[in-house]
């Protein structure tokens, strides 16, 4: 099931071109369009500020394969009957949801690879302080956002509400994550909310671990309760029709 899921993933050219290319492209743009994004700033005690916006990257990437990619990939699913004919064999839904969780973190780190690569051949950004602390904290993330959008796609009836469930929850992520407000900019009350979703967790564990910390204790707890309640919900609830 993984190899076939697999395979139907890399024969789709937009989820494999958000997964793959889009953390890429993204980090390109900003580093040509943004001069100063690739220069040493004294605002920032000499860093370069795109080493400090790699990790929100790839908190973005998570989000957006996540909660467009995934569920648009199930959602046709349903939709065109694929998964009422997967209930006439012996698949199960876990097995299902087990091909789709490693298919999609697999092309994660292949995506997020490629694009810390380019952003330290093209602008000289370093990579993380601490590897061990981002591959668990990126791992627990993608993971935590892979169970949000499976469990999604279980209980939506049709491709309309998932994308719009989708929606409403990939936007709020992607606040919480600092990506248009950094979380030392977002008021007390935000930040605290933030530690408690799994893409603005995931985002402050992988900060963390780029600056050489080790994560805290909360933020990987909470995307490890994330990841194992909706994947255990999603295998719970999931219907075939």
């Amino acid at each position: 099931m993984t190899g076939t899921e697999a395979r139907l993933f890399l024969r789709d050219p937009v989820g494999a071109f958000f997964a793959l290319a889009f953390p890429t492209i993204l980090i390109l743009v900003l580093g040509n369009a943004i001069p100063a994004f690739s220069e040493p700033s004294a605002d920032f005690d000499g860093e370069l500020p795109i080493n400090l916006y790699l990790p929100v990257v790839l908190a973005l990437a998570i989000g957006t394969v996540t909660m467009t990619t995934l569920l648009g990939v199930l959602a046709a699913y349903r939709e065109r009957g694929v998964l009422r004919r997967l209930a006439t064999t012996p698949v199960k839904p876990s097995a299902l949801i087990s091909a789709q969780l490693g298919v999609n973190v697999a092309a994660l780190l292949v995506g997020s690879a490629l694009m810390m690569v380019t952003a330290a051949v093209a602008f000289g950004s370093r990579g993380p302080e601490n590897w061990p602390a981002l591959l668990v904290a990126y791992l627990l993330g993608a993971a935590a956002m892979t169970g949000v959008a499976l469990l999604i796609a279980a209980v939506a009836p049709n491709a309309r509400a998932s994308a719009g469930i989708g929606t409403l929850v990939y936007f709020p992520m992607l606040f919480f994550a600092g990506v248009w407000t950094p979380g030392p900019m977002m008021p007390e009350g935000a930040r605290q909310v933030a530690d408690f979703t799994p893409l603005g967790a995931a985002s402050q564990a992988m900060q963390a671990a780029w600056a050489g910390d080790w994560p805290q204790p909360l933020h990987l707890a909470v995307t490890a309760v994330y990841a194992v309640i909706t994947c255990a919900l999603a295998v719970r609830f999931f219907r075939w029709q």
